[in-house]
């Protein structure tokens, strides 16, 4: 079976551009591949280095992959910083990663102009330490967006650097993972077609009504249609690309006519849409909170997730030192 490897800093809520997107994937794919979900606690480090809550922006992200359908029991999720052995081979890998094809790396650039202020080291080497996660477990495939693919790209070079300097055909070269059509991208509320944690125009998992309801009728739209079946603008697209998602047929069918016959009053049509993401996201919200509260579960989904983790990720690095030749006397 395949190794998919998938991991998510915590450093904010869920949104709806996350659950459509990736994490509805992640629950199919769970019972389909050998799956390792993981919370990325070290590498938000290289731009939040003083969180101010690190310990519950982790619990957080955890109660929100657990509400939204990832299986403890079927996948493995853990914490990167319980596994001591990530941060072992993240050493080792240093040993044969350059500065220079590091300092050329596209995030780093763009790290650099954003955070002139905290250029730090783990910002370098910010993809060696991704390519320890992958290659701890052997992962061969990888979901990942397009302003990840070079790092995947590296963690591919770093296989083959590993194996060609040792002589062996150990580390695989990880690949990534497309989810082709069942990708749905969930725009933004401010006309942009994606909906971002730091873009500030996402609906998140764990909104209150009233701040949805709030956010929607915030929500970019334009003066209307002024001829019948006029394009629509970016805005106006988007709120019909999220209420295709989250109301019923025959809603979305109403509001459609009404925009191509020059009637439509966008006060109601994101009032309905409002309440429709109220409706799909009250029991999500709830269920977060639930699990959010509940420590024993928490604590067991955790210890859970980093004994099996480790299971695998001890046995690469137990051989990864042989190869290299650390051995006992």
């Amino acid at each position: 079976m395949e190794i998919v490897l998938s991991g998510i800093r915590p450093t904010g809520n869920l949104h709806l551009g996350n659950y459509f997107g990736a994490l509805q994937n992640f629950v199919k794919m769970q019972y389909e591949y050998k799956c390792y979900f993981f919370i990325a606690d070290l590498h938000s480090l290289t731009t939040h280095p003083t969180p101010a809550d690190l310990h519950g922006n982790v619990r957080t992200i955890l109660a929100e992959y657990l509400a939204c359908g990832i299986d403890p029991d079927v996948a493995t999720i853990f914490v990167q910083s319980d596994i001591p052995e990530i941060s072992e081979l993240y050493l080792l890998l240093n040993m044969n990663a350059y500065i220079g094809e590091l300092e050329r790396t596209t995030t780093f650039k763009e790290k650099i102009r954003t955070q002139p202020d905290n250029v730090n080291a783990g910002l370098l080497t910010y993809p060696v330490l991704q390519a320890a996660d992958i290659l701890i477990h052997k992962a061969t495939k990888v979901p990942v967006g397009k302003d990840q693919k070079p790092h995947l790209e590296i963690t591919a070079k770093y296989a083959r650097r590993f194996n060609q300097l040792y002589k062996v055909d150990y580390f695989p070269e990880p690949e990534a993972f497309n989810f082709g059509e069942n990708l749905v991208k969930v725009p933004g509320l401010d006309g942009s077609a994606k909906m971002g944690k730091s873009a500030g125009n996402g609906i998140y998992l764990v909104d209150e009504p009233k701040v949805i309801r709030k956010k929607v009728m915030s929500a970019v739209t334009d003066t209307g249609p002024t001829e019948p079946n006029q394009q629509m603008t970016d805005g106006v697209k988007n709120l019909f690309t999220i209420m295709t998602i989250v109301s019923a047929q025959d809603t979305v069918a109403h509001f459609k006519e009404k925009y191509n016959s020059c009637e439509i009053r966008y006060g109601d049509m994101k009032k309905q849409l409002a309440e429709d993401i109220v409706t799909y996201l009250t029991p999500i919200r709830e269920k977060i909170n639930d699990i959010y509260k509940d420590n024993d579960y928490l604590r067991k989904v955790v210890n859970m997730g980093s004994e099996k983790a480790r299971e695998s990720a001890s046995k690469t690095l137990r051989e990864v030192r042989e190869i290299i030749g650390f051995k006992p006397f």
